[in-house]
């Protein structure tokens, strides 16, 4: 070389010598430069398995798992069994990933009844490769973000359903009265590894991660005492696979977008608004057609539909038909409370009406939490009404003798002439639990002592702090 400067630098690894014979690849293809050397982002793009290993990136992906919590995987390591396991193994397990070699375990197959109906395959990882899966998916997350979708709600930071629903009410406000709900048929389990990895390597360089990723995909489904390989599909269960669906999903997104329609995304939930049901039928043909074509995924055509919003629901809510439409508990979501709730009382025949109150208190809170967005209210006042009735029902049952529940209803404050007729007026304990003696011996402020929350009165009070 005729610069001095340049001759005494040492070659970086991975650099292509001088006089090598091997000619230059382009520059904007992320390889050595024609000086012999990468540029700064390319090394940092091949260098991702380090900020993954970082210590500051484990010791938040740790504080998530152990927040998480979760079941054991097939290892059957405990959550709380995590530290003392890193403290003795981590150098060996950080050289491994460094050096790409490192191999999850199989995970473990759970399945769950969907509230539809079904059920739904989760795959419980070990909780190390949870604490892995957790640290890349904290650093992918920064690089993918960029890209997503402002339609795209569900697992991004900042965003939530709420901020769907809302936006969904937004599209129908503005004309756009018909709805393309799609479904994709068993989406987390028909995953296609290779088109997913193949958007996966449009932004991450790192061989490492790479295999990585693959591994974790690949990894093995143990479920009575037999493993079977898994070929497609990123089970529910690991921290990783709502991102990795959102990479693969974002394509749906690019396309909807390119053709100026209306739409939200919640992971594999997908509304688009259409201002009429022959665009709405139109639409529904031809994304169907891409989904498949170009992402190898199927729409269920017996849950999906084109239709009005008001007949449909998006993530547990629907709407009313006015032309300001205003949010409301969806029927769908309303029956699963209530098949929660007789479950509970079903099995609280034999437990105290405090401990029944006890179990369906965080239940309710988290309910109506999520649905504080409702702008139908008297929905709230209806289902108070029934929970306390299903808890008369209760009382009615575990009171028993006729003595009992005459004496009961005295000690409540009834007149003993109105207590003796309740008691043997010969009637069920539903028929009675709904029953004007009832309803004035053991009122709200009576449940309201034992702990009951009300979901109308909180249902205020969120508003208010809201």
């Amino acid at each position: 070389m005729t610069n001095g400067v340049a001759e005494s630098r040492v070659a970086r690894p991975g650099a292509i010598p001088a006089g090598s014979g091997r000619k230059p690849r382009e520059e904007g293809r992320g390889a050595a430069s024609v000086t012999g050397r990468k540029d700064h982002s390319s090394l940092e793009a091949e260098r991702l398995m380090e900020e993954i290993v970082s210590r500051g990136n484990m010791m938040s992906a740790y504080s998530r798992v152990m927040a998480n919590k979760g079941a054991a995987g097939v290892d059957k390591m405990p959550v709380s069994a995590l530290m003392d396991y890193l403290r003795r193994e981590w150098e060996r397990i950080k050289e491994e990933l460094l050096a790409g070699r490192y191999a999850p375990q199989p995970v473990r197959k759970v399945e769950i009844p969907k509230p539809g109906g079904g059920v739904r395959m989760l795959g419980i990882p070990t909780v190390l490769d949870r604490l892995i899966q957790q640290a890349v998916h904290q650093v992918l997350s920064k690089r993918f973000e960029p890209g997503f979708s402002e339609h795209s709600y569900g697992f991004r930071p900042g965003r939530s359903a709420r901020q769907a629903v809302k936006a969904a009410r937004g599209y129908v406000a503005e004309g756009r009265r018909w709805v393309v709900d799609l479904d994709l048929e068993k989406f987390f389990d028909r995953v296609n590894h290779d088109i997913l990895m193949s958007r996966v390597k449009r932004v991450v360089k790192d061989s490492r991660v790479l295999r990585l990723i693959n591994g974790f995909l690949k990894a093995g489904m143990f479920e009575g005492g037999i493993m079977s390989a898994r070929k497609e599909g990123t089970p529910q269960g690991g921290p990783l696979s709502p991102l990795l669906s959102n990479i693969l999903l974002n394509e749906l997104d690019k396309e909807l977008e390119a053709r100026g329609h209306a739409f939200c995304r919640y992971a594999d939930d997908c509304n688009i608004y259409v201002a009429s049901r022959k665009s709405g039928e139109r639409v529904m043909a031809s994304i169907s057609e891409f989904l498949s074509s170009r992402l190898k995924l199927t729409v269920n055509r017996k849950k999906s539909a084109v239709d009005r919003p008001w007949n449909r629901s998006f993530l547990g809510y629907s709407m009313t038909f006015h032309r300001h439409p205003r949010l409301k508990v969806a029927r769908k979501s309303v029956e699963r409370l209530k098949a929660t709730i007789r479950e509970a009382c079903r099995r609280g025949r034999g437990q105290s009406l405090r401990t029944v109150i006890d179990g369906l208190t965080p239940k309710l809170r988290g309910w109506i939490n999520y649905f504080r967005d409702s702008e139908v209210k008297g929905l709230f006042e209806e289902l108070d009404g029934w929970i306390r009735r299903k808890l008369r029902c209760i009382l009615w049952r575990q009171w028993k003798r006729t003595f009992t529940r005459a004496r009961n209803l005295m000690r409540f404050g009834l007149p003993e002439e109105t207590a003796w007729k309740s008691a043997t007026n010969g009637r069920g304990p539903w028929w009675n639990s709904g029953a004007a003696h009832m309803h004035k011996a053991v009122g709200k402020r009576f449940f309201g002592g034992l702990g009951l929350v009300s979901l109308m009165d909180q249902y205020h009070r969120l508003q208010i702090v809201s």
